[in-house]
C-alpha cells in the first residue's frame, strides 16, 4: 500500500463508497473518513491492490468480496457485562428507577441497537429478569436487538456461546441463565423468546418506538458530526418522556445536552428531554437563507408533519418553500438537503409524478385533506410506480396555516394484487386446478411467513421509513486506555523523583548549623532553614513569602540590601559582611553574613543565598526541646 491512501478521501475512494451503496444497499457515507479508509486499505492490502479504481473494479468483478470487505469495516467487539462497573450501575440504580415510576403491570420496551453477536441483549435479560423474575419478566419485558451485521444476528439467534465469552459473568448467573451442551453454554430458550433480533440501519432507517430503555454503546464516535446529530435525533424520537439512554463511555453527548440531561456522567447515562415545540412559527421569509432559517426553527412544523408521515412525505410552508423532505421522498424522488429551503416551483416534485400546486391551493382553501388516487408514475425503464397522495394542511394552534404535508403512498404492490385477483376470478371458472395450484402456494408461502414472525415485530415498529444497514465497532478504544495507562505510569514516577529530591534539599537545609536565607529575585523569602528559625526566633512559615527587608528580627535587615541586590545582577558575584544584632534570646551578637548568587543551570541568577553565623562563638543550634521558639 503506498501513501497516498492515508490522505484525505479522493475521487476513487468516493466511487467505491457510491458503488457500494447503489449496487449492495449499503451506505458508509456517514462514517468518519479516515476510518473507513483505514479498515478498506487493510482489505485492499490482504488482496495485493495499491489504488482505489484497481480495488473498485476488482469488487465489481469478485461478487464474494463484498462479504469480506463488510467484516473488515464493521469488526463486531462486544462481550457480557462490558465495563462491569457501569452494568452495576444500570443494575442497582437505573432499572429500579425505570421500575419505581411504572406501574406492576406496565410493559417494559427496551432495545439494543448495535447489538453485535447477542451479548449486550442478553445481559440486558439477565438485569432485568433478576430484578423482576424470571416470571413477570416474560410477561412484561420485551427487547428489541437491532445489528446491520447478517451474520452476527445469526449468531445472536442461535444463543450459543463459549466458555471464555461467558466467563466475565458471575458464577451463580451463569448456572442460573445458561444449559451447558457439551464446551459450549446456550441461553435458556423461555427468556430468549423475549428477545428479538433484526435488522435496523440508525441513519437510514426508522427508530423503533416508545422505548423505556435504549442502550447504543461506543456507536457515535465513529460517525461525522452530521451523522451524529441525525442519530441523536432519532435515539431521542424512540424514546418515552423520560426515557433513559445508556452509552458507552467513549461518548458524552456534551453538544446535544438540550435533548438528553445526565443522570450518571462517568457511567453515560442520560435521561430523554421532552422537545418543547413553538406555538406557530410563520414562513413569511423571501430569500433562499432566510427561508432556511425559518425551516429550521419550525419545530412544531416539523413534529407535526413527520408525526403524520410513516411513507415518502414532503412538507410545503405557507411560502410555496419546501420546508421538510423525508429520507424516504429524498430517495424516491431524488432530493438532497440543499433543495430544502428552495420554491416548490422551481423543484421537479412540483409537477411530477403530479402537478401538486393545485391540490396545495385546494387544501389550503378548504382547510382539509385532499386525496389523490391512481397516481402513475414512470419512474424509470419498465418500472411504473403506483401512488396515492395525502395532501394535508397544517394548522397552528392560534388555527393559522404552517404549510401543507403531502404524503406518498406507494400502492404498487396493491394494484399489482389485485389486478393478479382479478385476472385469477377470471380465469377461475374455466381453469380450477390452476387455482388450486395457486392456493397450494399461498399455504407454502403462509408457512415461510411464519419463521419471518421475530423479524417482523421489530419491522412493524419501523413503518416511518424503509429498511437498510448499519454497523458499527470499539475497535480502537482499549489501545488509548493503555497509552493513557503508561502515561500515567510515567508521571507517578517523575512525581516520586521530584518528592525524593525535594526531601532531600530540605534534609541538608535543616542539617545545616548555620542560618540559611534563599531570597528570589523580588528580595522575597523562599527559603528559611531551622538555624535562621533559632537564631532569630521567627519560624518558617512566617518568613516565607515576605519580603526580606520587612522581617521583623533582631538584625539590621536594611543594611543586606549593597550586598544582595549585586548578587541578584551577577551570577559569580559574593560578599561577606559583620553586623551587630540582637539574637532570639535577646542578646547582642556579632553575627557574619556571606551573601552569593542563586545560580541556575545556565549561569544566571535568579535569586541570592545568604548564610549567617554568629562571630562571637555562639553558634546557632537548632532547637530540639521538641517546640517551636517562637518570635521574642
Amino acid at each position: 500500500m503506498t501513501n497516498d491512501l492515508a490522505a484525505a478521501p479522493d475521487e476513487g475512494f468516493e466511487q467505491i463508497l457510491g458503488y457500494l451503496k447503489e449496487a449492495r444497499g449499503f451506505d458508509f457515507t456517514g462514517y468518519k473518513r479516515t476510518t473507513l479508509m483505514r479498515r478498506v486499505g487493510r482489505r485492499m492490502t490482504q488482496v495485493g491492490i495499491d489504488s482505489y479504481p484497481d480495488y473498485l473494479d476488482y469488487l465489481q468483478v469478485n461478487t464474494d468480496e463484498f462479504a469480506l470487505l463488510f467484516n473488515t469495516i464493521l469488526i463486531n467487539v462486544t462481550a457480557f457485562y462490558r465495563d462491569a462497573d457501569a452494568w452495576d450501575y444500570v443494575q442497582s440504580e437505573v432499572v429500579p428507577m425505570l421500575l419505581a415510576e411504572r406501574g406492576p403491570d406496565d410493559l417494559i420496551r427496551i432495545w439494543s441497537a448495535g447489538c453485535s453477536s447477542g451479548e449486550e441483549a442478553y445481559s440486558l435479560a439477565i438485569v432485568f429478569a433478576e430484578a423482576l423474575g424470571v416470571e413477570q419478566f416474560r410477561q412484561r419485558v420485551k427487547i428489541y436487538a437491532t445489528d446491520v451485521d447478517e451474520d452476527a444476528l445469526v449468531q445472536a439467534r442461535h444463543a450459543t456461546y463459549s466458555a471464555q465469552a461467558i466467563e466475565g459473568l458471575p458464577a451463580e448467573y451463569v448456572e442460573r441463565y445458561f444449559e451447558q451442551q457439551g464446551e459450549e453454554y446456550v441461553f435458556h430458550k423461555d427468556l430468549r423468546r423475549s428477545v428479538i433480533f433484526g435488522r435496523n440501519d440508525l441513519v437510514q432507517d426508522a427508530p423503533i418506538s416508545r422505548i423505556d430503555l435504549l442502550v447504543c454503546r461506543n456507536t457515535l464516535m465513529y460517525f461525522n458530526a452530521e451523522t451524529q446529530a441525525s442519530v441523536l435525533r432519532k435515539l431521542h424520537f424512540a424514546l418515552v418522556p423520560r426515557g433513559v439512554l445508556f452509552m458507552g463511555k467513549a461518548e458524552m453527548l456534551l453538544s446535544h445536552a438540550r435533548m438528553f440531561d445526565p443522570v450518571d456522567l462517568r457511567h453515560r447515562i442520560f435521561r430523554k428531554v421532552p422537545a418543547a415545540l413553538p406555538a406557530g412559527t410563520p414562513f413569511a421569509h423571501t430569500t433562499t437563507l432566510d427561508r432556511q432559517r425559518s425551516v429550521a426553527a419550525a419545530d412544531e412544523l416539523q413534529a407535526l408533519a413527520f408525526t403524520a408521515s410513516p411513507v415518502a412525505q414532503i412538507v410545503v410552508n405557507s411560502d410555496d418553500v419546501l420546508a421538510l423532505a423525508n429520507q424516504r421522498a429524498q430517495r424516491l424522488f431524488g432530493l438532497t438537503d440543499r433543495d430544502v429551503g428552495r420554491l416548490l416551483r422551481d423543484l421537479e416534485i412540483s409537477y411530477r409524478p403530479v402537478e401538486l400546486r393545485g391540490y396545495i391551493q385546494q387544501a389550503r382553501e378548504d382547510r382539509r385533506a385532499v386525496r389523490v388516487k391512481d397516481v402513475e408514475w414512470q419512474r424509470g425503464p419498465g418500472e411504473i410506480v403506483a401512488l396515492e397522495l395525502h395532501v394535508s394542511p397544517l394548522m397552528a394552534t392560534d388555527d393559522q396555516p404552517l404549510g401543507v404535508s403531502i404524503v406518498f403512498h406507494d400502492v404498487t404492490t396493491s394494484h399489482r394484487l389485485m389486478a393478479d385477483l382479478a385476472t385469477a376470478n377470471r380465469e377461475r371458472e374455466n381453469a380450477y386446478e390452476e387455482l388450486q395450484s395457486t392456493t397450494e402456494e399461498l399455504e407454502t408461502t403462509n408457512e415461510e411467513l411464519q419463521s419471518t414472525v421475530e423479524e417482523l415485530e421489530t419491522t412493524n415498529e419501523e413503518l416511518q421509513s424503509t429498511n437498510e444497514e448499519l454497523e458499527t465497532t470499539n475497535e480502537e478504544l482499549q489501545s488509548t486506555n493503555d497509552e493513557l495507562q503508561t502515561i500515567n505510569n510515567t508521571l507517578r514516577d517523575r512525581t516520586s523523583e521530584l518528592d525524593d529530591v525535594n526531601e532531600f534539599l530540605e534534609s541538608i537545609l535543616t542539617s545545616l548549623r548555620s542560618g540559611v536565607v534563599v531570597v528570589d529575585q523580588e528580595m522575597r523569602v523562599v527559603a528559611w532553614n531551622a538555624g535562621a528559625e533559632d537564631l532569630w526566633g521567627l519560624r518558617r512559615d512566617e518568613a516565607e513569602g515576605e519580603h526580606l527587608l520587612n522581617l521583623d528580627i533582631g538584625l539590621p535587615v536594611g543594611e543586606l540590601r549593597p550586598i544582595v541586590r549585586p548578587a541578584l545582577a551577577e551570577a559569580d558575584y559574593t560578599k561577606d559582611i559583620t553586623l551587630d544584632a540582637v539574637n532570639r534570646k535577646g542578646r547582642a551578637v556579632t553575627v557574619r553574613i556571606s551573601c552569593g548568587a542563586l545560580r541556575n543551570r545556565r549561569g544566571e541568577s535568579t535569586g541570592a543565598i545568604l548564610v549567617m553565623e554568629v562571630a562571637n562563638g555562639e553558634a546557632a543550634r537548632p532547637d530540639t526541646s521538641g517546640t517551636s521558639p517562637g518570635r521574642r
